[in-house]
């Protein structure tokens, strides 16, 4: 819980304010957190006032979740803008993350410290892949993970037509509004996160995986589309460092958990399942569509009014892309009669494999990837060919089974109640309800940190994050003095509003400066932040003073006047975090 003479205490929650990836990766209990403060927003609760889920209320848990994903869909974009929330260095954060992790442990599971678990992404240079290659290579974003608040309030951007979000914003999104909006029970919702990804495992039908915008049922995993191999790359190539629940959480680095361990294995095993399947005729036709290159080495045979005619698999796999209908699936045939008759062949054509004859085995013979002896008689039906059967069975098996590399359960395991939210009915009910579970649940304390409630949360931390991680209002004020700074503020490029509708709650001054967009006490300390950054000499001399919904904000010997409608009272000295 909040120490505030803990200098660890204070770091950790006012990272629940800033919400960087690197930040959720040293303190996992962040990534529930947010889930938490979103399911905690009112503005979340209004989605069911929406037409488009109430006529899904009454369907099946995976109606009911695919019917979110096309809101998520409609609604907000992916982004993975550099300049969005500025960047840091890695000396800055090495230096500040030093009493939680050692560097070593963090350059060998963190993706902007070394690494590489992903070959994908470093066969065509990381950096380059982020745009980072323009910046020193000790230049690194500050990812922040947004709020409900934040992602909507994209669309206030220049280039947004609505909400938008990074992985991690739209993980805790999904995991959130599954409880809030599909009425998927908390206990059926894990948050994972890999080095480059974050994403869900809902425990629901099949099982479903949230992947940015998007999600992935069972079927969809194997259809072999470009979407699909990329929902499926974080967990083929990367190692899951977190999985959180409402029962806590496991992290792959720390020797404590605190997830429910029988809660966690049947997780894993559902997983397990759901990253494996039998090979019939359509996964085969699925697989070859995931790897073309193996297509040339087959052929495909169309019955055309009682005579079999033979046709290049490539050529096949080529009319999919302008059309619904698939190789492999019950359109197959439609497929193949749209297909123009002289692209036929009458006779098999020489060194390929005949998807019909396969078709005809895989019909009459179930193959399960575990048996070998399956396998074997798979093996058999590729003898003789083009290329060795291994060759394309080893692909092919590994195509039907995903082993996903999960924290280890050699930990010490540490009890505690779960969080509940039963009976929630809205975004209230859901604040009064963790409220009462708060002092005995340092994630749901530290949920109410990354709520931006300033009304039960500490000021410190939130003064903290302002000052020292906020570089995007520093770079756009850099050419300004105080007082062009205010006078820009308080122009009619800033709306006076807060993205934040509640009168205990507030942005942070990046917000304040990318929304353009603020209440007058979010404003005061977006200005007070700048001018601690370009005065750190004067940090004492900061301090707001509040009465009858005026601000006087004083820097040095400068007083500045703002309006509020916010109902809080931050510190009138001594809490400015020391800035570095």
């Amino acid at each position: 819980m909040y120490n505030p003479k803990s200098p660890g205490s204070v770091e950790k929650y006012s990272a629940a304010v800033t919400l960087s990836d690197m930040e959720v990766f040293i303190f996992p209990r962040l990534m529930y957190a947010l889930a938490l403060a979103n399911i905690m927003s009112p503005r979340l609760w209004r989605w069911r006032e929406d037409p488009w889920f109430q006529k899904s209320a009454k369907g099946s848990e995976l109606k009911r979740v695919q019917r979110l994903k096309q809101y998520i869909m409609d609604h907000f974009a992916f982004n993975l803008d550099l300049d969005t929330w500025g960047l840091t260095t890695k000396e800055r954060e090495i230096a500040r993350f030093a009493e939680f992790i050692d560097e070593g442990v963090l350059a060998s599971s963190n993706a902007l410290f070394g690494y590489e678990g992903d070959k994908y992404y470093f066969d065509i240079d990381i950096r380059r892949h982020f745009g980072l290659d323009k910046y020193t290579t000790n230049v690194i974003p500050y990812w922040k993970t947004e709020t409900l608040e934040a992602m909507e309030a994209f669309r206030f951007k220049e280039g947004y037509a609505g909400g938008a979000g990074e992985c991690v914003s739209l993980a805790a999104l999904y995991a959130s509004a599954a409880f809030a909006v599909a009425d998927i029970p908390l206990d059926k919702i894990f948050l994972l996160a890999t080095p480059l990804h974050s994403q869900n495992f809902l425990d629901i039908s099949d099982g479903i995986i949230t992947n940015n915008r998007r999600i992935v049922t069972k079927n969809m995993w194997y259809n072999g589309t470009e979407l699909s191999a990329k929902a499926r790359r974080a967990l083929e190539n990367e190692t899951v460092t977190i999985v959180a629940h409402n029962t806590g959480y496991i992290h792959t680095l720390y020797p404590n958990a605190t997830i429910d361990k029988t809660r966690y294995g049947q997780m894993k095993a559902r997983l397990t399942k759901f990253l494996s399947t039998d090979i019939t005729y359509e996964i085969l036709a699925n697989f070859l569509r995931h790897k073309s290159s193996l297509q040339k080495h087959f052929q495909i045979s169309h019955n055309c009014h009682g005579k079999m005619l033979y046709i290049e698999a490539e050529k096949v796999y080529s009319y999919e892309h302008s059309s619904k209908l698939r190789v492999g699936d019950e359109t197959q045939s439609i497929l193949l009669s749209d297909i123009e008759h002289d692209d036929f062949y009458t006779e098999l054509r020489p060194n390929r494999f005949d998807m019909g004859e396969l078709e005809a085995f895989l019909r009459d013979n179930k193959i399960c990837i575990d048996n070998n002896d399956d396998i074997n008689k798979l093996h058999g039906q590729f003898a003789d060919g083009p290329v060795s059967s291994s060759y394309i069975i080893n692909d092919l098996v590994n195509f039907c089974r995903t082993v996903p590399v999960m924290p280890d359960e050699e930990k010490t395991w540490e009890s505690s109640p779960p969080i509940s939210l039963d009976g929630v009915k809205d975004a209230k009910d859901a604040r009064d309800v963790l409220m009462a579970q708060r002092n005995g649940n340092e994630t749901v304390d530290l949920a109410f940190m990354a709520f931006r409630d300033l009304s039960i949360s500490p000021w410190k931390p939130f003064l903290k994050a302002a000052v020292e991680r906020n570089p995007v209002s520093l770079i756009g004020a850099n050419d300004l003095s105080i007082e062009d700074t205010y006078r820009f503020l308080m122009s009619s490029s800033f709306a006076g509003e807060s993205i934040y509708g509640e009168p205990y709650r507030l942005a942070q001054p990046d917000e304040v400066w990318n929304y353009r967009r603020g209440d007058g006490l979010e404003m005061a300390i977006t200005l007070a932040s700048i001018y601690i950054n370009k005065q750190p000499q004067d940090n004492g001399k900061v301090s707001v003073d509040i009465g009858n919904n005026k601000i006087k904000l004083t820097c040095g010997k400068d007083e500045f006047l703002f309006d509020t409608a916010k109902k809080i009272n931050p510190p009138v000295s001594g809490d400015w975090a020391h800035h570095q």
